[in-house]
Parts: C-alpha cells; structure tokens; sequence
C-alpha cells in the first residue's frame, strides 16, 4: 500500500484541486512539474505499481534515485499546505498563538526585544482567551528565559502567572488521561460484549486516581471529558433514565454559571449531542430534536467550521433516529441517503456503518425489504470484521436485521440459517447464566417458531411467552434498540404493520434501529 496514495486519497475533490495549484504557486513554473506529475498518477483510480510510475514519469530512462527524491519533495508539499489549511481553519486559535511564539522567538534572535516581547504578551493574551493552557505554558516558559530583558515583565509575575496556569494544564492533562483509560476499557467491553466487565468500579477508581470529582464544575473542557466518561459508563450499563437529567442538569448550570465561550465551542457542541441523544434514549424525542437544533445553529457559526467533519453525521444521525419516532421516517430516509451520497467520502468507517444501519432500518419500518436488504449488502464486511470495528452487539444487531429482512422478503431458509448461526455464536461466546444473552436465545427461539409457522404468533400461548421474556420487561424502561426487536414479533401477535406497533410501543415516535439499525451512541 502507497502511503502517499493513502494520503492523498483523504483529501476531498475540492482539497485536491486547492493542493495541485498550492504546488504550482511554489515556483513560476506551472508545466510539466515533476511533483504535480506525481500527485496526480497517486490520485488516478488506478493504482500504479512502483516501475510503472517510474516508467511513466521518466520514460526515456527510470531513474529510482530522482523518483524517491521527487516523493520525499512531495510529502513536503503536503506537511506544508495541511500546516497551511490548519492556521486558515483553526477556530482554537491555537496555530495563531504558535505563529506568534515563532515571531517571538525569532526576533530574541535578531536582537529586537521590544517587538518580540510585544508578540509574547499578544500570545499570551490570546492563548488564555481561548484556554490553550498548554501552549500558554510555552509562552510563560520563553518570558521566564528572556526575563532579563529590559522590556520583560517582573519575573515573580511571571512566575506567579505560569504557576496558576500549570494547575489548569495539568487538570485538564488528568482528564485526558483519565478520559482515555476509560475509552480503552470500553472498547474491551464492547468486543466482550455485555459480559465485559462492569464499568462503575473503574470510572469511580479512575476519578479518585487523577482527583477530578469536583473539576467538572470549573471549565467546559473537564466538564466535557467527564460527562464523556459517565456517558460511557452508561452506555455499557443501558442507565440512560439516571444519566440524561445529571448531563442536562449540568450543561445548564455550566452555561448559566460560567457560559461557553468561542473557545469553548467543541465542548459545547458535545454536550449538546449527549444532551439530545440521552433524550432521545429515554424517548423524550420532540426535546432531543430541539437541543439538535440548538447544535446545528452553533455548527453554522463561524467559531464552529473546523468540527464540521465530526459533529454534523452525528447530529444527522441522530436527527434522523428522532424523526423516526416523530412519525417523520420518510425525512430520516432523505438524510441517510443525502449523507452517504454527499459525504461517504469524508465520512469515517464508523460513521459509513452507522449511516448504512440506520438506512436500513428506516426502510424496513416503511417496509421497503427490497433497499433494506441492499442497504444491509452495501455494508459489505465479514462478520469478524464488524466485530472487531463495531463491537459484538452492532454486528448481532446486523445479522438479526439480516435475518428478519430475509423472511420479510419470502427466504424462510436463508433467515433460518442466519438465526442458527446466530445462536451458535451466543452459546459458544456466553454461558447460559448469562442473562443478557440468555434472553437473546429466548427470543430467537420465538422467532425461529415464527419462521416455521407464521400462523403460530397468532396464539395466546405465544404471546403469554413473548410477554414473560426478561430482556423486554418492562417495556417503558426498555433499550429502545432493543425494543425494536421485539415491536416485530409484537407486530406478528396483533397482525398490524410493524412500524405502528414499535410507535406505540415506545410511546408514540420511532427510533433508528428497527434491527437496532440505528447504531446512534
């Protein structure tokens, strides 16, 4: 694999024209450039093996030794223009407060110290404002080195102004890393399954380690990490009734008391999604779509652009599980299919698989069989492979909607194959104590006599059955993901659409993951 290639085929169309004529401003020659050559044989749908782009840029004699030259020229262009394009799209003014420090550092060089120390306090001005506490301490570190200078500050100024700052940096240093010890051991969890190991004793043990219980209630930054590690733990443990009045309390006290600031804007923006989505979780739907509202006009300020790759398929995602339930599924389809036409490019893998599962489901609910099982082939990857990016529950979530969308569209032995394979990977992975799992197979077992006789749903025996089943009781405290299962065999038992049933079912609006197509997390 060409890394190069790799590179390059990151950047959108539009990057790449900018790039070709960012290479081509480099010198006043505009022809025939060596590395414009190169840039584009990389971007070519077809991929080159190593003589053949040697043939083709040097087809009177290969020369190797220019080639890997003319390589190592052109990854300079690319380090130069994406440094370029982060000073020009950098809402954390960061690259600004570098720029500045750079200035500085070059005039202590040249013997101007007026001017440099002018730089240093204008660094130091803006690296505060935007809470850049590291960079900050970079500033306080150059005014302690050039302290000696007849324009410099008092030193124990500096030295009292470093020191308060180097408390913010190092809370925030903790969360971070207090925020990824979390991420890794979910991330186990989630290939484990529902036996991973429990999440509370780590997220308590973790906050007592890097002494962050009360930081939260100071900045939007450590507010934001912790609320990501409690959302974490609630994802694992499906808490989501406790957890969405304690995030919507504190974003409220946090805006009230202290406000959030253009430098505090990604925060922000996260808040608001776990915000919406606990809403959404706990089927408070209508409010969801309005602190999704609330995210979106905070995207379209210009302090936002820079987090438009990461933010805006989660609001749409998540914007599109609501509607679902608002009896607005047709408006859910329009957005999945306009992301994935528009963006599949820039969309991560993670966010493509999210995208093609809630399609899916929003089909299956208006009844499309024929484009939910398109949607669910378009996925494309080996069931080892989903597990191992998704985690086990998203790929059985797809292979159950696989299974349901197979009888739906008259493959009783496909479905019934998929079913088995099902529960032999359940009774090989868990034990049979395992509650979580064990009500799967109790489910299965239900669908698998729907399969055989559709006639058989119809009984009172079966829905005395489906009624006892633990993992769907009681119904108003129920997963919504896991909910949408159950709506279809509901659905079997009264012989009404499927769609209605889940409705009703979750209180009068839908989510996006009828086969927990949804995947919104």
């Amino acid at each position: 694999m060409d890394d190069l290639r790799t590179t390059l085929a990151t950047f959108s169309p539009d990057d790449r024209k900018e790039f070709v004529q960012f290479i081509q401003r480099q010198k006043r020659k505009t022809k025939g450039r060596m590395d414009v050559q190169l840039c584009e044989l990389l971007l070519h749908t077809r991929e080159y093996t190593t003589p053949q782009l040697l043939r083709k840029l040097y087809p009177e004699e290969p020369n190797p030794v220019a080639y890997y030259a003319l390589r190592k020229r052109l990854l300079r262009h690319i380090t130069d223009y994406l440094l370029l394009r982060q000073h020009q799209q950098d809402p954390t003014a960061a690259s600004s407060v570098r720029g500045l420090l750079t200035l500085a550092q070059y005039l202590f060089e040249a013997g101007v110290p007026r001017l440099a120390w002018s730089m240093l306090h204008k660094a130091e001005k803006l690296a505060r404002n935007n809470e850049q506490y590291e960079l900050l301490n970079t500033v306080y570190n150059l005014q302690i080195a050039q302290a000696g200078s007849e324009y410099a500050d008092e030193l124990e100024d500096i030295i009292r102004r470093r020191h308060l700052n180097k408390k913010a940096a190092d809370e925030e240093e903790r969360a971070g890393i207090a925020d990824s010890l979390i991420r890794q051991r979910l991330r186990q969890a989630r290939v484990k399954g529902r036996a991973g190991e429990a999440f509370d004793g780590i997220l308590q043990e973790v906050l007592r380690e890097y002494d962050l219980q009360e930081a939260f209630a100071r900045r939007p930054s450590v507010l934001y990490r912790l609320m990501s590690i409690a959302r974490s733990a609630m994802l694992v443990r499906r808490d989501f009734v406790s957890f969405a009045p304690f995030v919507q309390r504190c974003y409220h006290l946090m805006e009230k008391r202290h406000g959030f600031l253009p430098a505090h804007r990604y925060y922000q923006l996260g808040l608001l999604y776990m915000v919406a989505h606990a809403q959404y979780r706990t089927r408070r739907f209508q409010e969801s779509v309005q602190y999704l509202g609330q995210l979106r006009a905070l995207l379209a300020e210009t302090s936002a652009q820079g987090y438009h790759n990461e933010w805006l398929p989660r609001y749409t995602f998540l914007l599109a599980a609501n509607y679902a339930f608002l009896r607005r599924n047709s408006e859910s389809i329009q957005l999945l299919e306009q992301v994935l036409q528009q963006s599949s490019a820039v969309l991560s893998t993670r966010d493509q698989l999210t995208a093609r599962l809630g399609l899916a489901f929003h089909y299956f609910a208006e009844g499309q069989f024929a484009k939910t099982n398109q949607t669910l082939i378009s996925i494309g990857r080996s069931d080892h492979w989903c597990e191992q990016e998704m985690g086990l529950e998203w790929m059985l979530n797809k292979n159950m909607g696989e299974m349901l969308v197979q009888f739906e569209l008259g493959n009783p032995d496909l479905a019934l194959n998929r079913l088995r394979a099902i529960e032999r990977v359940l009774r090989e992975r868990f034990p049979a104590e395992d509650g979580g799992y064990a009500a799967i197979l109790g489910y299965l077992s239900l669908v698998r006599e729907i399969m055989e006789d559709p006639a058989a749903a119809r009984s009172p025996e079966f829905a005395k059955r489906l009624s006892q089943l633990p993992a769907f009781a009681p119904l108003e405290q129920e997963d919504l993901q896991a909910l949408s299962f159950y709506g279809w065999v509901h659905a079997r038992t009264k012989g009404r659409p499927y769609y209605e049933v889940l409705l009703e079912l979750a209180g009068g609006a839908p989510p996006a993951g009828a086969l927990n197509f949804s995947g919104t997390a």
